[in-house]
């Protein structure tokens, strides 16, 4: 372990609190440099493949002509989850030690589900099914809509670790870890195994204050200056106490990281979160100590501005303000959904312009 590797504070929070942290990428340099600083997992997403391709392309750029050689006859999207698969594959294999260590229970990378298949369970559950089998330690992500929840109850009584994504709120926290609590159920009931399973329910943390801001813009609300930078993490909190009120077996993992509030807040929390590398690289150089903040609450004042001002936070902040039919039309949950289908098709494009180059751009 390297000196600046000792003075990381992420990897002090690791080692003097609950509180653990994933690498926001499957690109494996950053990936080593955060297991070097206590991170114990790893996530992927079309759009993290995209960039990793970028990042990795004297790998990937030669490895999607080989594949693609090797099968002619494959369509653009079979190369296309043949190089997500493999490169989900090649991120686990760096956190295999990690996992190895913790006896299963840390050290997973989380692969997403086709993000076009969001409204079908069984082509979701076929494909997490898919994942559980590329390496020991994978996870697989499935959005938290209604369609979702179906899927995260199945998979998981089928042995596949979850993680619930494209969720941004207090009920679609819960509807995601009680359907975990059904599917474990029906596995503990067949005889099967859950003493390793570690299933993650996910909090985009920075996504709902994205959607707050724009509902303050777009709706012309008198909301104080701070209080939009604080509802991930009121959710986020609020969601934190119910779990360990109900004794969920699913650990809340805080996402898509704005400021450092983002990480702080959450310290001392038997929870996770993603980081990406240069939000690691920021916080490792601040000197900011770890202190753990998750049993502080958010100012009472800031939440009440929101619920009286916002309609959208009180559906976000409440444990009934949705029904799980009503989460794929949350704004967040919409504007998430789209990004990521976007994103998937902009990976084939990508994968196209590999494999059948522009004839109108002059190669480089």
């Amino acid at each position: 372990m390297t000196i600046a590797a000792v003075d990381s504070p992420l990897l002090r929070m690791t080692l003097e609190t609950p509180t653990g942290y994933w690498n926001d990428s499957c690109a494996v340099e950053e990936l080593a440099y955060a297991v070097e600083r206590g991170a114990t997992g790893a996530t992927s997403n079309p759009s993290i493949v995209a960039e990793v391709m970028k990042k990795e392309g004297a790998h990937w750029v030669p490895r999607v002509r080989e594949l693609a050689a090797a099968n002619p006859t494959w369509s653009e999207v079979e190369l296309t989850w043949a190089i997500i698969e493999e490169m989900a594959a090649r991120g686990a294999a760096v956190l295999e030690p990690v996992f190895v260590a913790n006896g299963g229970r840390r050290g997973r990378l989380s692969l997403q589900t086709n993000p076009a298949n969001h409204r079908d369970p069984a082509r979701m559950v076929e494909q997490a099914v898919r994942f559980h089998g590329l390496a020991p330690n994978m996870q697989v992500k499935f959005p938290a809509t209604a369609a979702g929840i179906v899927a995260i109850e199945e998979a998981t009584a089928r042995g596949v670790n979850i993680n619930a994504t494209v969720s941004f709120t207090v009920p679609q926290a819960i509807a995601a870890a009680e359907a975990v609590e059904r599917g474990l159920a029906r596995r503990e009931a067949t005889g099967e195994d859950v003493a390793t399973m570690s299933p993650i329910v996910t909090i985009m943390i920075g996504r709902l204050d994205d959607w707050m801001k724009i509902l303050v813009e777009r709706d012309d609300l008198s909301v104080h200056p701070d209080a939009t930078n604080w509802a991930g993490v009121a959710a986020f909190k609020r969601a934190y106490g119910i779990f360990r009120e109900r004794g969920y077996r699913s650990r809340l993992l805080g996402a898509a990281i704005r400021h450092r509030l983002h990480w702080t807040e959450l310290v001392g929390g038997e929870v996770s979160m993603t980081l990406p590398y240069p939000w690691q690289v920021r916080f490792n150089k601040s000197g900011i100590a770890p202190v753990p903040r998750i049993h502080v609450p958010v100012d009472p004042a800031l939440i009440d501005d929101m619920l009286e001002r916002i309609p959208d936070f009180r559906r976000a902040y409440e444990p009934d303000g949705m029904t799980p039919d009503e989460f794929e039309g949350f704004g967040a949950s919409a504007r998430t959904l789209r990004t990521f289908i976007k994103s998937y098709h902009d990976l084939q494009g990508a994968i196209r312009d590999i494999t059948l180059p522009d004839p109108d751009v002059k190669p480089r």
